[in-house]
């Protein structure tokens, strides 16, 4: 698997970790989250199966802006080649 050169910003990054610190937060939401801190300092690459559910999320209107943020963190740091 390539590395991945692109990191998640401290912003995303502490939205993240805000995220997954809130109990009455979405399962999708703290999946995005996890996505987004593993991405914080290391050269690991966004899933497919992550990149499809970032999708998703930005196509709904279901989910909260905070929700929508994490998803474009995760879809800004996936792989040019899918």
């Amino acid at each position: 698997m390539p590395s991945n050169t692109k990191r998640s910003s401290s912003k995303a990054s502490k939205l993240a970790s805000e995220t997954l610190r809130t109990p009455s937060k979405s399962a999708t939401a703290k999946s995005l989250a996890a996505s987004v801190l593993a991405q914080t300092r290391t050269g690991k690459q966004t899933s497919a199966e992550m990149d499809a559910l970032a999708g998703r999320v930005l196509q709904s209107e279901k989910y909260s802006d905070d929700t929508k943020a994490l998803a474009g963190s995760v879809i800004s740091q996936s792989s040019k080649d899918r």
